[in-house]
């Protein structure tokens, strides 16, 4: 049986992986927030692997940064390695 990931460790990549993206798309907090529909305040927190993230506001993310659900998940893969 795998290791599973501890919440923490999980929420945190994907927190990572958001940013990442995020910068690489010239993204601010509030311009992501603004196109994916939530607050500002959601998407630091969500950065800082302080939420536990739905996942229609995954989706929305994922949407207004332009990239699709596979390649976000394998950024988040990516960053729980490293």
């Amino acid at each position: 049986m795998p290791d599973v990931a501890q919440p923490e460790e999980v929420l945190a990549a994907f927190g990572r992986a958001v940013r990442k993206v995020r910068l690489e798309r010239g993204f601010t907090q509030e311009a992501l927030a603004e196109a994916a529909g939530i607050h500002p305040r959601y998407v630091s927190d969500v950065e800082r692997g302080r939420r536990n993230i739905g996942m229609v506001n995954v989706d929305r993310m994922a949407q207004a940064l332009a990239i699709d659900l596979p390649m976000l998940m394998t950024e988040v893969e990516a960053q729980r390695r490293s």
